[in-house]
């Protein structure tokens, strides 16, 4: 019985020393091996190769911005058909401030659309006029916008960034198409239609 006792303290003392063996040789680790606390956390995409593929197969001129600094990172990607023809192209940005600011567009619904991407922010009835193109103004509790509605896509660019930074996104946009049935390139979105891309006010 008492080598039975003296057994199991043996035990549980070698499985303490292990365990403290294990936790200096981690902290050992930690401090010889090289770790850059100061690393920037944000992931960046490349994202031409998707921007390519949505101008070729996107039954709209598809937009991106050009001349913008190397502070806007590119953060995510995404061209996705969403029906027959229909298609949704989005493009994630962290601005200089470290603010979220997306482009997103679509030939689907604008209301819905708008709705979605915009997090539910609302019409404001404002406007504003970026190298000769009307914008409209959203407010929300958690992301603004400024959105363009034509014939054939509805373009928003919105996120946590303030109104300047969107501005300074609406104007580096440049939209091209060039897929078979494609149009000469346009600098950013289009002409507008008073009734968006079907007929359904924004």
């Amino acid at each position: 019985m008492a080598a039975d006792k003296k057994r199991g303290a043996q035990t549980v003392r070698d499985m303490v020393l292990s365990l403290a063996v294990i936790g200096l040789a981690a902290g050992v680790a930690y401090l010889f091996i090289p770790h850059d606390e100061g690393k920037d956390p944000v992931r960046t995409v490349n994202y031409q190769v998707e921007l390519s593929t949505a101008q070729r197969g996107a039954p709209y001129p598809v937009a991106a911005p050009e001349g913008l600094s190397k502070r806007w990172r590119a953060t995510s990607v995404d061209y996705e058909p969403t029906g027959k023809k229909e298609a949704a192209w989005h493009l994630g940005f962290i601005s200089p401030d470290e603010e979220y600011v997306a482009v997103e567009q679509s030939n689907g619904r604008p209301k819905p659309f708008v709705k979605d991407v915009t997090q539910g922010a609302t019409k404001t009835g404002k406007s504003v006029r970026i190298d000769g193109v009307e914008w409209t103004r959203y407010e929300g509790d958690k992301y603004d916008a400024l959105v363009r509605t034509e014939s054939e896509v509805t373009t928003v660019v919105t996120g946590t960034a303030g109104f300047g930074q969107l501005k300074q996104m609406a104007s580096a946009l440049k939209a091209e198409r060039t897929g078979p049935e494609a149009e000469p390139s346009a600098d950013g979105p289009g002409e507008p239609s008073a009734e968006g891309t079907t007929g359904e006010q924004v």
